[in-house]
């Protein structure tokens, strides 16, 4: 593994291939990070994410079974691995943590 650390990026991916469960391949992963991001983002940023959070060990994949649509290729289905998850709720947690800490007259100034 070459890290722990979860760029902005890589956590939205993760958390993308966590909400599509079996349905979890480069294509719909890309939809659900820009349909929550509202943002573009090309396939290969998504697939080079991928195989990053693979490479970490927060990922693990599989090819799923050919499909007459696809011609006959088969998608790389990715899913999270448990470390993956323990990674995504540590930075949950973290995120809590800071956000409880703000004050509220410091939120207010965003109205």
């Amino acid at each position: 593994m070459k890290g722990d650390s979860l760029g902005e990026f890589e956590e939205l991916v993760l958390l993308a291939t966590c909400s599509l469960g079996e349905e979890a391949y480069a294509n719909t992963i890309k939809d659900e990070v820009e349909t929550h991001s509202q943002r573009t983002y090309n396939l290969s940023a998504i697939h080079a994410a991928l195989y990053r959070l693979e490479d970490k060990g927060f990922l693990s994949s599989h090819l799923g079974d050919p499909t007459q649509k696809r011609g006959g290729k088969r998608k790389r289905i990715f899913k999270p691995t448990s470390y993956g998850i323990k990674n995504l709720k540590k930075n949950k947690e973290m995120r809590e943590s800071l956000w409880q800490n703000i004050p509220a007259s410091t939120l207010n100034l965003a109205k």
